[in-house]
């Protein structure tokens, strides 16, 4: 049997932090700052806010390098992709990598398909709304608020696509919250910390609070088997089919496909 790396384990007090750290610029760039820069500007809001969304999640990748850094000395063990779990699954009794665990991910795709595409996200949310009521008047990001006759041709449009998926579904959310989060969070949570991860990256979404529960509920669909096999591609992919869905939105928004 292949023995697992030893990881440091992070305390709770700084896992908080470094969920604080992302997710309170969040909304205070999009419920704030944003509307401060269009109207300063003249540029179109929900392009503002997009842009800074995609500056929050270039500073996630900035924060996940500062605390690999504090890894990286001569006692560090193992590759630095094997820290991050960015390997194939391993197999929990033997600790050997098994390709064939990657069929986990069809399962986890429907499932989380059938929580965030269906009424079932609503239903989800609607013990937020009875708590909260307000809730419903929080303007949700969304791309569709772009599907404007002004963006038609307006190529820059992908290029900004491109390196927000980066960063969303690879270098920002994903490496943080599943590379360098996950794999040290089992000090503090133990055999829960797959679950834990998932609120996490569920309550990280304040900007779309609504969305939460199902987010929460979808995420541990994904961390469990990361948890399980080692291997962040549980989350990696499912995060990526999304990403290829905004790709294709902006293109055909690009073309003139989705305009009101």
């Amino acid at each position: 049997m292949t023995e697992p790396l030893t990881l440091p384990q992070y305390s709770l007090a700084k896992i908080l932090a470094i969920w604080a750290a992302v997710a309170i610029p969040m909304p205070v760039m999009a419920f704030w700052v944003a509307p401060l820069l269009s109207t300063a500007t003249g540029l179109y809001l929900g392009i503002v806010i997009w842009g800074l969304m995609i500056l929050g999640m270039i500073w996630q990748f900035a924060l996940s390098c500062l605390l690999l850094r504090a890894e990286a000395g001569p006692d560090r063990q193992g590759t630095w992709a094997q820290r991050l779990w960015l390997q194939t699954p391993r197999d929990p009794g033997t600790g050997w990598p098994r390709l064939v665990l990657l069929w986990w991910v069809v399962p986890v795709l429907i499932g989380t398909f059938l929580i965030e595409q269906t009424g079932l996200a609503d239903a989800l949310a609607a013990p937020l709304l009875w708590v909260a009521p307000q809730l419903a008047l929080v303007p949700a990001p969304d791309l569709a608020s772009l599907a404007q006759p002004q963006f038609v041709g307006a190529w820059w449009l992908i290029p900004m696509a491109l390196v927000s998926c980066l960063f969303n579904y690879a270098l920002g959310e994903e490496l943080l919250f599943r590379g360098v989060l996950l794999p040290r969070m089992n000090g503090a949570f133990g055999r829960w910390d797959w679950a834990a991860n998932a609120v996490l990256f569920g309550t990280y979404h304040l900007i779309r609070p609504l969305t939460i529960p199902a987010i929460v509920l979808s995420t541990m669909l994904w961390t469990y088997p990361c948890r399980r096999f080692r291997s962040v591609w549980f989350a990696l992919i499912p995060h990526a089919v999304e990403g290829v869905v905004v790709l294709a939105l902006v293109v055909a928004l690009v073309f003139g496909q989705l305009t009101v």
